[in-house]
Parts: structure tokens; sequence; C-alpha cells
């Protein structure tokens, strides 16, 4: 699966690790017009599909490509990041489309809603893996029953057989590191994907998981 080009690829997400600040990020998205793909990503696109369209928390959602894509396919979104220059991108992009967002500028890694979901995303936010892990597990609690909390990133195993993506392993988790985050939950999906890009393969993470309660 081959993402447009300008997306993860080529300018990763190391955001959070040292140096990675809310003033950095917001630097970066207004360096460029667009800093990321418009469009969804393909494993994302092709895991959320299929759902029954409800309420959609995107965290870490950048400049808003999955949140505006949901609005799109009639979920009501919720979208969260610390860089308000990104969600003033992702706000603009909605309105231009006619479909409504909540945007919230705020850092995942504390934020905490008030509201339960249908589907939590978390696309290529490469925290620490602790940190990522503590978000994980309290994420899949805000699941509504039935609900799915989908996890997409760069793994463990890219730096040393795939292109792109953060060069610190710090921020890149394994397949045994979101399990252990997710222990307890129903497990849908949990395996690695190779991604096909410009520069070669991309060594992907996936997790989809949801409440034993249906």
């Amino acid at each position: 699966m081959t993402d447009m080009p300008g997306d993860h690829d080529r300018v990763h997400r190391a955001a959070r690790a040292p140096g990675h600040d809310v003033e950095h990020w917001n630097e970066r998205y207004a360096a460029t017009d667009r800093l990321w793909s418009a469009e969804p990503n393909a494993t994302v696109a092709e895991v959320v599909a299929p759902l029954h369209p409800g309420r959609a928390l995107d965290l870490g959602a950048g400049e808003g490509r999955h949140a505006v894509w949901l609005a799109q396919r009639g979920w009501w979104v919720t979208a969260v990041d610390f860089a308000a220059v990104g969600m003033d991108r992702g706000r603009a992009g909605a309105v231009e489309l006619g479909v409504a967002v909540d945007w919230r500028v705020a850092d995942v890694r504390t934020w905490s809603p008030g509201a339960t979901y249908d589907l939590v995303l978390v696309a290529y936010l490469q925290l620490p893996v602790p940190v990522l892990g503590e978000l994980l597990h309290r994420a899949r609690g805000w699941l509504r029953p039935g609900g799915r909390l989908v996890y997409l990133g760069h793994a463990r195993e890219n730096l040393e057989h795939g292109v792109g993506g953060p060069s610190d392993a710090r921020l890149l988790p394994s397949v045994a590191d979101l399990a252990a985050a997710l222990s307890g939950s129903r497990v849908d999906a949990l395996h690695h994907l190779a991604r096909p890009t410009d520069a070669g393969t991309a060594i992907d993470v996936l997790a989809v998981v949801r409440p034993w309660v249906d």
C-alpha cells in the first residue's frame, strides 16, 4: 500500500521527543502549504471503511486529513493535536469541503475526553514507547461497546529493515509493546505491514482492538 507523496515516509513524525515540542511542530506546519498528504492513509481507509459511522476520536490529528475524511464519510469527529497551526489547516480544509469536525488544540499525552467513541484512531503518532503504551491503555477505555481502537505507526523493525520514519528506536513500538499496552482487549489485528514507498519498503505495525462487550 503506497501513500501519497509528502506522507510520513518522507518526513517522519518524531514529535514528542526531546526538542520536538509544540513550537517545533507549529514551525514545521507554517513552513509549508501542506506537510502531509491530504488523502487518508491506505491502511487506515481499509480498516475503517467497513465500520458503520458513529462518533470518532482522532488523536495526534496533525493537519486533520483523517478527521476530515471520517467526517466526509458521516462520522461525528473530534480531532486532537497540540499544534495549533496544523489544527487551523485542518479546520480550513473541513470548511472548504463543507464538513464539521470538533477541533481541540491539546496535548494527547494529558488530554482526556468527556465522551466515549465508536472509533479511536491513532495514526503515526510516534511517542516514546512507554508514553504511547500509556495513551493506548487509556484510549481503549474511551470505547463504546463494539467500538474500535486503531493504531498504525512505524514499527521497531523499520530501523534495520525498512525506510523512512524516526531514526530513534525509543519512538518505535514493536508488536510486543502494543500487545502489552492493549492486554485485556479483544484483538482483531496485531501485526506488521510492508508498505511500498518511492524510497523502498517501510515496515509499519497495525493494532485493532475492541472491548469484549458488543
